[in-house]
C-alpha cells in the first residue's frame, strides 16, 4: 500500500500535514509516530520470541516423554 506513494506523494502528505498541524507540532507528531512504531516492533518481537520458546519447550517435553516411554519398554 505505502510502496505506491513515491516521492511526490510523500511531499504532498508532508505539505498537507504542515498546513494542518503547523511547523511547531510536526516534530512532536513525528516523535510520537516513531515511538509508536518502536513499541509495536518490540511487542511483535516479544511475541515471536515467546512463540519460539514455547515451541522449543514443547519439543523438549515430547522428546522427554518419548525417552521415558522407550526406557519403560526396554525394562
Amino acid at each position: 500500500m505505502l510502496s505506491n506513494i513515491g516521492i511526490p506523494g510523500l511531499i504532498l502528505i508532508l505539505v498537507i500535514a504542515l498546513i494542518i498541524f503547523g511547523p511547531s507540532k510536526l516534530p512532536e507528531i513525528g516523535r510520537a509516530f516513531g515511538n509508536t512504531l518502536k513499541e509495536f516492533k518490540k511487542a511483535t518481537n516479544d511475541l515471536i520470541s515467546n512463540d519460539k520458546e514455547e515451541k522449543t519447550n514443547s519439543e523438549e517435553k515430547n522428546k522427554l516423554v518419548a525417552l521415558e516411554k522407550s526406557e519403560k519398554i526396554g525394562n
